[in-house]
Protein backbone atom coordinates (compact mmCIF):
# COMPACT_ATOMS: atom_id res chain seq x y z
CA UNK A 1 0.00 0.00 0.00
CA UNK A 2 1.36 3.40 -0.69
CA UNK A 3 1.48 6.04 1.84
CA UNK A 4 1.00 9.86 1.37
CA UNK A 5 3.88 12.17 -0.16
CA UNK A 6 4.55 14.83 2.57
CA UNK A 7 5.26 18.40 1.48
CA UNK A 8 9.23 18.23 2.17
CA UNK A 9 9.20 15.22 -0.12
CA UNK A 10 7.31 16.55 -2.61
CA UNK A 11 10.10 19.51 -2.83
CA UNK A 12 12.86 16.90 -2.78
CA UNK A 13 11.15 14.99 -5.69
CA UNK A 14 10.44 17.67 -7.66
CA UNK A 15 14.59 18.98 -7.37
CA UNK A 16 15.25 16.07 -8.31
CA UNK A 17 13.24 15.41 -11.27
CA UNK A 18 14.17 18.94 -12.47
CA UNK A 19 17.60 18.33 -12.51
CA UNK A 20 17.05 15.12 -14.06
CA UNK A 21 14.40 15.73 -16.61
CA UNK A 22 13.01 18.80 -16.78
CA UNK A 23 13.93 22.37 -14.86
CA UNK A 24 10.53 23.10 -15.99
CA UNK A 25 8.42 19.92 -13.78
CA UNK A 26 6.19 20.67 -10.21
CA UNK A 27 5.27 18.70 -8.34
CA UNK A 28 2.11 19.19 -6.38
CA UNK A 29 0.13 17.35 -3.76
CA UNK A 30 -3.52 16.60 -4.17
CA UNK A 31 -5.67 18.49 -2.39
CA UNK A 32 -7.54 15.52 -1.26
CA UNK A 33 -6.37 12.99 1.27
CA UNK A 34 -4.75 10.48 -1.11
CA UNK A 35 -1.59 8.55 -1.61
CA UNK A 36 -0.06 10.48 -5.07
CA UNK A 37 1.41 13.47 -6.30
CA UNK A 38 1.06 14.88 -9.69
CA UNK A 39 3.81 16.28 -12.05
CA UNK A 40 3.15 18.87 -14.07
CA UNK A 41 5.16 20.69 -16.84
CA UNK A 42 3.50 23.94 -17.68
CA UNK A 43 -0.31 23.52 -17.19
CA UNK A 44 -0.25 19.27 -18.10
CA UNK A 45 -0.29 16.62 -15.89
CA UNK A 46 2.14 14.30 -17.14
CA UNK A 47 1.46 11.69 -14.87
CA UNK A 48 1.63 10.85 -10.86
CA UNK A 49 3.91 9.96 -8.25
CA UNK A 50 3.25 7.26 -5.27
CA UNK A 51 5.25 7.14 -2.13
CA UNK A 52 5.93 3.11 -1.05
CA UNK A 53 7.34 1.42 1.98
CA UNK A 54 8.15 -1.66 2.20
CA UNK A 55 9.81 -3.83 4.67
CA UNK A 56 11.30 -0.29 6.25
CA UNK A 57 12.50 1.03 3.14
CA UNK A 58 10.93 4.31 0.84
CA UNK A 59 10.54 3.88 -2.60
CA UNK A 60 9.11 6.38 -5.27
CA UNK A 61 7.30 5.25 -8.45
CA UNK A 62 6.76 7.80 -11.20
CA UNK A 63 3.77 6.74 -13.19
CA UNK A 64 3.25 8.50 -17.08
CA UNK A 65 0.15 7.95 -19.15
CA UNK A 66 1.21 8.70 -22.70
CA UNK A 67 -2.42 8.81 -24.71
CA UNK A 68 -2.26 7.29 -28.16
CA UNK A 69 -4.10 10.84 -29.67
CA UNK A 70 -0.83 12.67 -28.24
CA UNK A 71 1.85 10.79 -30.15
CA UNK A 72 -0.37 11.51 -33.17
CA UNK A 73 0.80 14.58 -32.77
CA UNK A 74 4.64 14.24 -32.58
Amino acid sequence: MADVVTAEEAQKLQSFLQGKLNPGLVVQRRQRADECAEIYLDQECLGVVQKIVDEGETSFSFEITILDIDLEEV
